[in-house]
């Protein structure tokens, strides 16, 4: 089932539960003069994702589709998103367009970003943050949305589980079982622990967000400071080897 709620002004989260893999998957739209996607999901929620979108707008004027690194469900359909959407340009790290994403996607150049660049979609500013190996991968980067306070964190605050869409409460437990489940799996060491780890999640912190966005789990609302910083905590408890 694919649900959609809004957490910031024009901006929606799209949801769909896979309950062979107690995990949500989220996409999320800003709805703007250049509208945005964050999250393409995988090719085979292509058909949900669109339908969802199609409620909000028309997907045919879809400008720019963010993610955070090259991975199936942060950018899997991004060529049928091109194909029904002749304008839309996927916004990644600079290292990201020309290691994969260009030649992954030949329709449209990415537009690749370096640390600190910023972009408009009409009502909405976007600055873009390099984080390498945070959550994932060398290209890894992060959005952030400085006119709503939204940061769009990828699989930062990932959360198991059916749960809830918008939450103000802590999810640090939620966070902290993901991790150890995720570790008696085949996916274990699915987060990287660098010596540049501890500093990037504070750097990200500073900006102090008013909304986590994160794909996997609820949307946190509130202290988004502390909730990340709490978030470097337990990642250094699991996997910085001080468990």
């Amino acid at each position: 089932m694919t649900t959609i709620n809004e957490i910031a002004p024009d901006i929606y989260r799209i949801n769909t539960f896979i309950p062979e893999a107690n995990l949500g998957f989220s996409q999320f739209l800003v709805r703007d003069e250049e509208p945005l996607l964050f999250h393409t999901g995988m090719r085979a929620l292509f058909p949900l994702v669109k339908d969802a979108v199609a409620t909000l707008i028309d997907p045919a004027t879809l400008r720019w589709i963010g993610f955070s690194h090259f991975e199936a469900d942060e950018c899997g359909s991004l060529n049928e998103w091109q194909a029904i959407a002749p304008r839309a340009t996927a916004v990644c790290s600079m290292v990201a367009k020309l290691v994969s994403v260009d030649d992954f996607a030949s329709a449209n150049p990415a537009k690749g970003m370096n640390d600190g660049e910023e972009f408009s979609t009409g009502n909405h500013n976007f600055r873009y943050l390099v984080t390498p190996h945070v959550p994932h991968n060398w290209e890894a980067g992060l959005l952030f949305d400085t006119t709503a306070g939204v940061l769009f964190s990828s699989d930062i605050l990932h959360q198991n589980g059916d749960v809830a869409a918008i939450t103000s409460d802590s999810v640090t437990g939620q966070v902290r079982q993901a991790m150890l489940e995720m570790q008696a799996s085949p996916l274990a060491d699915y987060l990287p622990y660098t010596p540049k780890t501890d500093a990037t999640l504070k750097r990200v912190a500073a900006l102090k967000p008013a909304t986590v966005a994160s794909m996997h789990g609820s949307i946190y609302t509130g202290d988004g400071e502390t909730a990340l910083l709490e978030y470097a905590e337990v990642l250094n408890e699991v996997f910085g080897g001080n468990n």
